[in-house]
């Protein structure tokens, strides 16, 4: 899913300049967020998104892209980049502005019921409503404590899987002890023929 621009939503790079006053302001662009877009859309508000990633999606796209998800009301199985093009989809007619690669950092309570937020590169919002999406937060790596790990980051040592077909074929080994782990041990498994 492209960051910018993307299925005719408007984006924006902030940069420290005259508050932005919108009707609404949503902290987090994963599916949360995205819905949020639609349901304020429909009361006709005019949505600004920022989120810390440089896209759309959140944990769905940014962590488990291919992974099948099986707990989302009204569809059986969808991976977590179906989800987020199917929520951009949604949200198109109402024409949100993306703040990509941005953190939140100060919300005031200003007079008559409104906010002042502003984000680590001085975009400044004036708003009467914000949303807080922001699911588990931004991510940031577990980095092994391994002297020079840095330098086989993206080409041998992956923290989260993209593109399921770029490890077929190869010798994996997955690190972690959380659910996520065994998942993508299941995922990168063959399937049982009958």
């Amino acid at each position: 899913m492209p960051a910018e621009g993307a299925m005719g939503a408007g984006s924006a790079n902030g940069s420290a300049g005259a508050p932005i006053e919108t009707d609404a302001v949503i902290i987090g662009a994963g599916p949360v967020g995205l819905f949020a877009v639609f349901e304020l859309g429909l009361l006709d508000m005019k949505t600004h998104v920022i989120d810390i990633l440089d896209k759309v999606g959140g944990q769905c796209a940014e962590l488990y892209p291919e992974k099948p998800i099986y707990d989302i009301p009204g569809l059986p199985i969808v991976t977590g980049q179906e989800l987020t093009d199917r929520l951009m989809t949604q949200i198109k007619p109402f024409g949100p502005t993306f703040h990509l690669g941005q953190r939140v950092d100060a919300l005031e309570r200003l007079g008559e019921g409104r906010f002042r937020l502003t984000t680590d590169s001085g975009t400044q919002f004036i708003t009467k409503v914000v949303v807080v999406a922001a699911g588990g937060g931004s991510f940031t790596p577990k980095r092994p404590p391994l002297a020079g790990i840095e330098a086989y980051e993206g080409t041998s040592v992956f923290y989260s899987v993209r593109r399921i077909e770029e490890f077929r074929g190869k010798d994996v080994l997955i690190v972690g002890g959380g659910d996520s782990a065994l998942d993508w041990v299941l995922n990168f498994s063959p399937s049982p023929t009958g």
